[in-house]
């Protein structure tokens, strides 16, 4: 017993472990904010341009049984927009994470010829006592 617990003591202090749990948390909130903005405010919109339809109240009835099939289209429209959404999302995210790269890249500070030169005169004298 004493193993198990120090082994799963282990998986859990693991970096990945931790990492995904944090992505599942902020997933969840960040899932509750893009539903909110489609059921909020894009889905209004598109009933809007649409004149209104509600796909969701589409339905056949065959006998005693009841295919409600606009349910099923409501759906894969709301995926689509959320989908659409977590694609500008990500691209907006992406974006700025490459400004602060480049921001990053102009202030590190650059090597002088000399710093460059004796660099390379270490590393052919390390190469030479290898062999």
């Amino acid at each position: 017993m004493k193993k198990n617990l120090s082994e799963f003591k282990k998986f859990i202090a693991r970096g990945n472990v931790i990492d995904l749990a944090v992505g599942v948390i902020i997933g969840g909130a960040f899932s509750s904010i893009v539903t909110s903005l489609v059921n909020n405010i894009l889905t209004p919109i598109l009933g809007l341009v649409l004149g209104g339809v509600d796909f969701s109240n589409l339905s056949i009835t065959f006998r005693d049984t009841k295919i409600e099939y606009g349910a099923f289209i409501q759906s894969i429209i709301d995926f689509l927009i959320i989908a659409v959404c977590i694609f500008i999302i990500i691209k907006f995210i992406n974006k700025l994470t490459h400004i602060r790269k480049k921001e990053e890249e102009k202030v590190a500070p650059k090597k002088s010829e000399e710093v460059l030169l004796l660099e390379e005169i270490r590393d052919l004298l390390k190469d030479g006592r290898k062999e």
